[in-house]
């Protein structure tokens, strides 16, 4: 027997049981270390994933009942319509409210599209949304589309909408961050500046409503404005293989409309349509 073995065969049955015993306290206190470890990583992963949560449900959270402009219609009341219900061609408008092209198309073509409502042969149904402020930065857009709510809400939208295309900055100048700029443009509108739309273009009344139409928007498919569609079949710039201009319009709505009869309007409906911005009681 060497010496070591020797030794070794000294050691106390005590002995090893102490060493065996330190090393099942070393053991247990670390699995204590990491349990509190690994339930101190849960609480955070679950306050995170709480929180985006949280905060998606803030930023998607829309009432249609209660957050949609008066008057609006379709899936969640997203929709402006102006003209009658009864006319039987529907022209579709997605529009950008700082959008030189949607510009462009109501300058060339606000009065024919009026005039079409007035005889009742079709609604225009708008889609006001707001993306372009997310390309060229600023809020002009989204406080446009919240003003142009603000109007809907109060039976003005369809003069107001006239009015701000015919002041309409280029796209690069966020004019329209500034609100005190939309509320003096209303002054244009008979009726509509008052301190209820005041408060409703400071106070982003529409503000949801808004932040909807633009996810509608994005889920569309549709991917620039303005997107014109009449009665479901894209008309800009061209409507099956023709290009878009008044006299074609004109055409185009009254082959769609053959056979049926154009709304009945009142004449003073009528001319609302015809010149919103002169009427105290423009339809829309």
């Amino acid at each position: 027997m060497t010496q070591k073995n020797s030794s070794e065969a000294k050691r106390t049955a005590r002995e090893r049981m102490q060493e065996e015993r330190a090393a099942q306290e070393a053991k247990a206190k670390r699995i204590r270390k990491f349990g509190i470890i690994g339930t101190v990583l849960a609480v955070i992963v679950v306050a995170v994933v709480i929180g985006v949560l949280v905060q998606n449900g803030r930023t998607s959270s829309y009432d249609a009942a209660t957050q949609a402009p008066a008057g609006t219609v379709g899936s969640n009341n997203l929709i402006i319509p102006v003209g009658s219900t009864a006319a039987p061609s529907t022209l579709t408008v997605y529009e950008d409210l700082r959008c030189p092209a949607c510009g462009s198309f109501e300058k060339s073509f606000h009065t024919t599209v009026n005039q079409l409502m007035a005889q009742g042969k079709i609604q225009v149904q708008y889609h006001v949304v707001s993306f372009i402020d997310r390309h060229d930065n600023g809020s002009g857009s989204k406080n446009a589309a919240n003003a142009v709510a603000c109007a809907q809400n109060v039976g003005k939208f369809h003069g107001y909408h006239d009015v701000l295309y015919a002041n309409q900055p280029d796209e690069t100048d966020d004019a329209w961050a500034d609100k005190s700029k939309l509320i003096t443009l209303a002054k244009q509108v008979p009726g509509l500046d008052t301190p209820t739309f005041e408060s409703c273009v400071n106070n982003n009344s529409f503000g949801a409503w808004v932040t909807a139409v633009q996810k509608d928007f994005d889920k569309s498919g549709y991917t620039s404005t303005p997107t014109i569609l009449l009665n479901g079949t894209s008309a800009y710039p061209t409507y099956n293989g023709e290009q878009i201009s008044t006299a074609n319009l004109i055409k185009w709505v009254d082959a769609a409309n053959k056979g049926k009869t154009p709304a009945s309007l009142a004449p003073s409906a009528s001319s609302a349509l015809v010149s919103p911005n002169a009427s105290p009681s423009a339809t829309g």
